[in-house]
């Protein structure tokens, strides 16, 4: 590729005593995160939001999905980003990983701490700074592609519609968010699965819109 950076490898004599420099090229052959990042994200959301659409109660599920697979997987697709040097990616899997860690918290800490819990004014305003959170973040993906701008954009409706829901109490609030939400998670695991595909048939298997320099 063009852009391969070329760093310095040697100084080298020539046959006549000439100096020169000798100029390796560095390639990145490590895997792409995205695809595990967004998949423990859309899997993670797509359960918890079948919870708030009235499907079943809050349970372990959730929780071990929220610690295990939304929460360590996502921070470890993070760390990977950095060494790719992408700062999106490293910001956007970090901070959604640590999330659904603190949301764990919140949920657990009081039966285990017996403290207080979040009332619902202060869940809301927690969910409403992730809304914010997400929406700056979805306007960088307008540089990036199609797939991620529905993930994000659909993601920062789901917090506030959460936010609404925790601050009036409407049932049926709490219920279009789920449903919004199983949509959020869903586009999240199209992304994923649209990456693997695409990268293992060499071609276009599944969009994700185009992608802008």
């Amino acid at each position: 590729m063009s852009d391969e950076p070329k760093t310095p490898f040697a100084s080298a004599t020539g046959p006549m005593g000439e100096r020169g420099t000798i100029t390796a090229t560095l390639r990145d052959v490590t895997a792409n995160p995205g695809p595990l990042g967004l998949m423990a994200f859309g899997m993670t959301t797509i359960l918890l939001n079948i919870h708030n659409a009235g499907f079943y109660e809050m349970n372990t599920m959730i929780l071990a999905m929220g610690i295990f697979y939304g929460g360590l997987a996502q921070v470890v697709a993070g760390i990977m980003e950095w060494k790719k040097n992408s700062t999106f990616g490293t910001t956007a899997f970090l901070s959604y990983g640590l999330f659904w860690l603190t949301l764990v918290g919140l949920i657990v800490f009081p039966k285990w701490m017996g403290v207080d819990g979040p009332d619902d004014v202060s869940m809301g305003w927690y969910l409403m700074a992730w809304g914010i959170f997400t929406g700056l973040m979805f306007i960088g993906t307008v540089r990036i592609n199609r797939s991620l701008q529905v993930v994000f954009g659909s993601l920062t409706i789901l917090f506030v519609l959460l936010a609404v829901g925790d601050w009036t109490g409407s049932e049926t609030i709490g219920t279009i968010a789920g449903w919004e939400g199983i949509f959020v998670g869903l586009s999240a695991v199209y992304g994923s699965i649209a990456q693997v595909w695409n990268e293992l048939y060499g071609r276009v298997v599944l969009p994700l819109g185009p992608y802008h320099k």
